[in-house]
């Protein structure tokens, strides 16, 4: 399987605080069937002390977690990312090459505040398309707005947006309202990829054995390998997603 986001970098943002939690989080992926695993850090948080731009200290920093799983024996494969908090300066600091795309690829991870103004979200995405890029958007569950009305996301597919929903989401694990609209998102197939957003060893983690167990419960085995396998490498390539057959959300819940 392959987790496109992570917070397993140590000490970079408020995942992974040393090398020892990042290696007990590779081990605990790999023996839930992960192989391969984008370095996602925090970018461009407001009042954040670490920006998380595109800087050689930071590819350092994810080189050497690399060298520390193969000397460790941990077979899992690493890749370059961050998830960008998006704001206003979201376009230009594409144009600038600050921000990592997940595999120095086409597809750029971003997430909002969990109450932004929804004509920002599209203006955020539709100018991250205008530069190329095809915007990833992190945990579409989480957000109040979509939860009132998750049809905006049916849209955002048209678009030509990816969506990433997270593990615990499916699982339950941030409340009934996102659960159910992680599901009601899987429901109309507008889903490219699940990940586990992982930020500790110990809650949170990037275990991926009972997301799969739960998607092809539901759905059979090609979901499972569709969300987890197929599309993320996908992204990791730049090709297109496959396998989305968007239905129309029929009714806002608002």
């Amino acid at each position: 399987m392959i987790d496109l986001h992570a917070h397993i970098l140590p000490g970079v943002d408020d995942g992974s605080q040393s090398l020892e939690m990042s290696l007990e989080m590779a081990r605990l992926a790999v023996a839930s069937g992960v192989q391969h695993m984008a370095l996602t850090p925090h970018c461009n948080l407001p009042d954040n002390a670490r920006t998380n731009y595109d800087t050689p200290e930071l590819r350092a920093r994810m080189d050497q977690l690399q060298l520390a799983l193969e000397r460790e024996s941990i077979p899992l494969e690493l890749y370059t990312g961050c998830e960008v908090f998006s704001t206003e300066e979201t376009p230009l600091l594409l144009r600038r090459k600050k921000l990592i795309s997940l595999n120095d690829g086409k597809y750029l991870l971003v997430e909002f505040g969990f109450g932004e103004d929804v004509d920002f979200v599209f203006f955020i995405l539709e100018a991250i398309l205008d530069e190329g890029y095809i915007p990833l958007v992190a945990h579409p569950e989480r957000y109040h707005f979509v939860v009132h009305d998750p049809s905006l996301t049916y849209e955002w597919v048209r678009m030509g947006c990816a969506l990433q929903v997270n593990r615990g989401s499916v699982l339950g694990r941030f409340g009934k309202s996102v659960r159910d609209t992680a599901w009601s998102l899987l429901d109309h197939q507008v889903v490219a990829c699940v990940a586990t957003d992982c930020h500790r060893s110990e809650f949170r983690t990037p275990h991926m054995t009972d997301v799969k167990d739960a998607l092809g419960e539901a759905y059979g085995p090609e979901c499972p390998r569709l969300l987890l396998e197929d599309n993320p490498a996908r992204i990791l390539q730049s090709q297109p997603v496959a396998g989305l057959r968007p239905v129309p959300f029929r009714r806002r819940r608002w």
